[in-house]
């Protein structure tokens, strides 16, 4: 890692994680591939970022350690990738151990919990799909039928019968700079008492 620690993938410690690498790493991964409209790919950072501010509005009453855990749900991904669901499915669970294993490494790392409450687990799920059905929609090419196809249309899509208007997120896709700062700035936001 640039920060010049060195993270066992076969048994990660939280000691070796740091924020800087996480951030540096997600504001690199290209989302869908890096298939999206703009003259920069959709990075997992800004992606996460998108998962806060979701996870945010539905509940803003929510604590901080919440949110944080949204922010880092794809923390792995900075030294694994961006594999598509599909994908990792046909990978088997071996890849989803690996993957949670990763990921529990960084909860601890940030005083989190190893495992998620369910409600939280849920909520940041929640977000996650609406994100993908604005990145699918507005960035990657998808009409809403061929979004209803790949991804569970959002419940206020269901009720409005449009998607409403995208979060601010989607407009398009940031510089690896910016979103590797606004990714930090984030953490540190939600870091502070």
């Amino acid at each position: 890692m640039l920060s010049g620690r060195r993270l066992d993938l076969l048994d990660p410690q939280p000691g070796d994680i740091e924020i800087a690498d996480i951030a540096h790493g997600l504001a690199r991964v290209a989302r869908w591939n890096g298939q999206t409209t703009g003259e920069h790919a959709f990075s997992v950072a800004q992606h996460s970022l998108l998962v806060v501010t979701i996870a945010a509005q539905a509940a803003p009453d929510a604590p901080r350690p919440f949110l944080l855990a949204a922010l880092l749900h794809d923390a792995p991904e900075y030294v694994i990738g961006d594999l598509i669901s599909p994908f990792k499915a046909v990978l088997g669970v071996d890849y989803k151990t690996f993957e949670h294993r990763l990921l529990a490494a960084v909860h601890r790392r940030f005083d989190l919990p190893d495992t998620l409450p369910a409600e939280w687990t849920a909520e940041i799920k929640r977000a996650d799909n609406l994100a993908a059905w604005w990145e699918a929609t507005r960035l990657a090419g998808f009409s809403f039928d061929e979004a209803r196809l790949y991804f569970q249309e959002p419940a206020h899509v269901q009720k409005k019968g449009h998607p409403g208007a995208p979060p601010a997120e989607v407009a398009s896709a940031w510089p690896t700079a910016e979103a590797q700062a606004r990714y930090i700035r984030c953490f540190q936001e939600l870091c502070r008492s």
